[in-house]
């Protein structure tokens, strides 16, 4: 196919409109970051942003360069094709800089990822839940009276997820079907969740509010509805109302349901 300057300015044009998308998204707030209520939140935001620089600066030279090469080596008649086997020193920088880039990433993140992954930070408190990623839903566990999961006063909620404001919170994640990813944009954090491992996972929020739960990772053909909603209490006394008030409504469901297997 025959290349003129017509695709130069298209290319060209293309890069100004995502140049210029990358520019405004931070003066909107429908397009850029769910406000943060985390306390680890600052840092990987900033990582975050450091990684979209370096990205940016990335695009916008490969696409100067991508459009000075459609403009200056137009088909023109005449003009015969050369064939170039490479430059050593060209390759070598462009394997060397990505290289740096990667190493210098790898290691300014440490600090963070060592705070918010490595089980040696985790907070010395009882889980508040253990959460089952299934398709399509989430399962949450939660221990009863006696603060023991898996004994028979645990209750159950799905889709609905709930802790204390400015408590460091432990979930155990896991799941029961394929690979799931738990993911609270509030509060940055995101685990997947592994069938056959119990990963724990903390986090806190300094705020109390209703935020999203979604799942990350594409699960299957439902993965799109695979939401669920997160309620930060300002208290733990608030907390253990709402987990007494459900921990009723699930005896009593369960008390019409075999009322209703009996025939009465």
């Amino acid at each position: 196919m025959k290349i003129d300057r017509f695709w130069t300015f298209v290319f060209a044009l293309g890069a100004i409109f995502a140049t210029g998308c990358f520019l405004y998204a931070p003066l909107n707030d429908d397009w850029w970051l769910i406000p943060n209520v985390s306390s680890v939140g600052k840092e990987i935001d900033h990582l975050f942003m450091i990684i979209l620089a370096i990205t940016g600066v990335v695009f916008v030279g490969t696409q100067i360069v991508l459009c000075y090469v459609l403009w200056k080596f137009i088909d023109q008649p005449g003009r015969k094709a050369q064939y170039v086997h490479g430059q050593m020193k060209l390759e070598v920088i462009w394997t060397i800089i990505p290289a740096s880039i990667l190493v210098f990433l790898a290691l300014y993140q440490m600090g963070t990822w060592a705070k918010i992954k490595f089980r040696s930070s985790l907070p010395k408190v009882q889980p508040v839940a253990e959460v089952t990623g299934r398709q399509f839903q989430w399962v949450f566990r939660y221990a009863g009276e006696d603060r023991r999961l898996h004994t028979d006063d645990d209750v159950f909620t799905v889709n609905d997820f709930h802790f204390v404001q400015d408590e460091p919170t432990v979930i155990h994640l896991k799941s029961a079907d394929v690979l799931h990813s738990f993911f609270l944009p509030s509060l940055r954090i995101k685990q997947d969740a592994v069938p056959g491992l119990t990963i724990p996972v903390w986090f806190d929020s300094s705020s109390a509010g209703k935020f999203e739960l979604v799942c990350a990772e594409l699960c299957g053909w439902g993965h799109y509805k695979m939401r669920g909603n997160v309620t930060v209490h300002q208290s733990q006394q608030e907390f253990e109302e709402w987990l007494k008030k459900t921990k009723a409504e699930q005896d009593r469901d369960q008390i019409a349901l075999a009322k209703a297997a009996n025939g009465g």
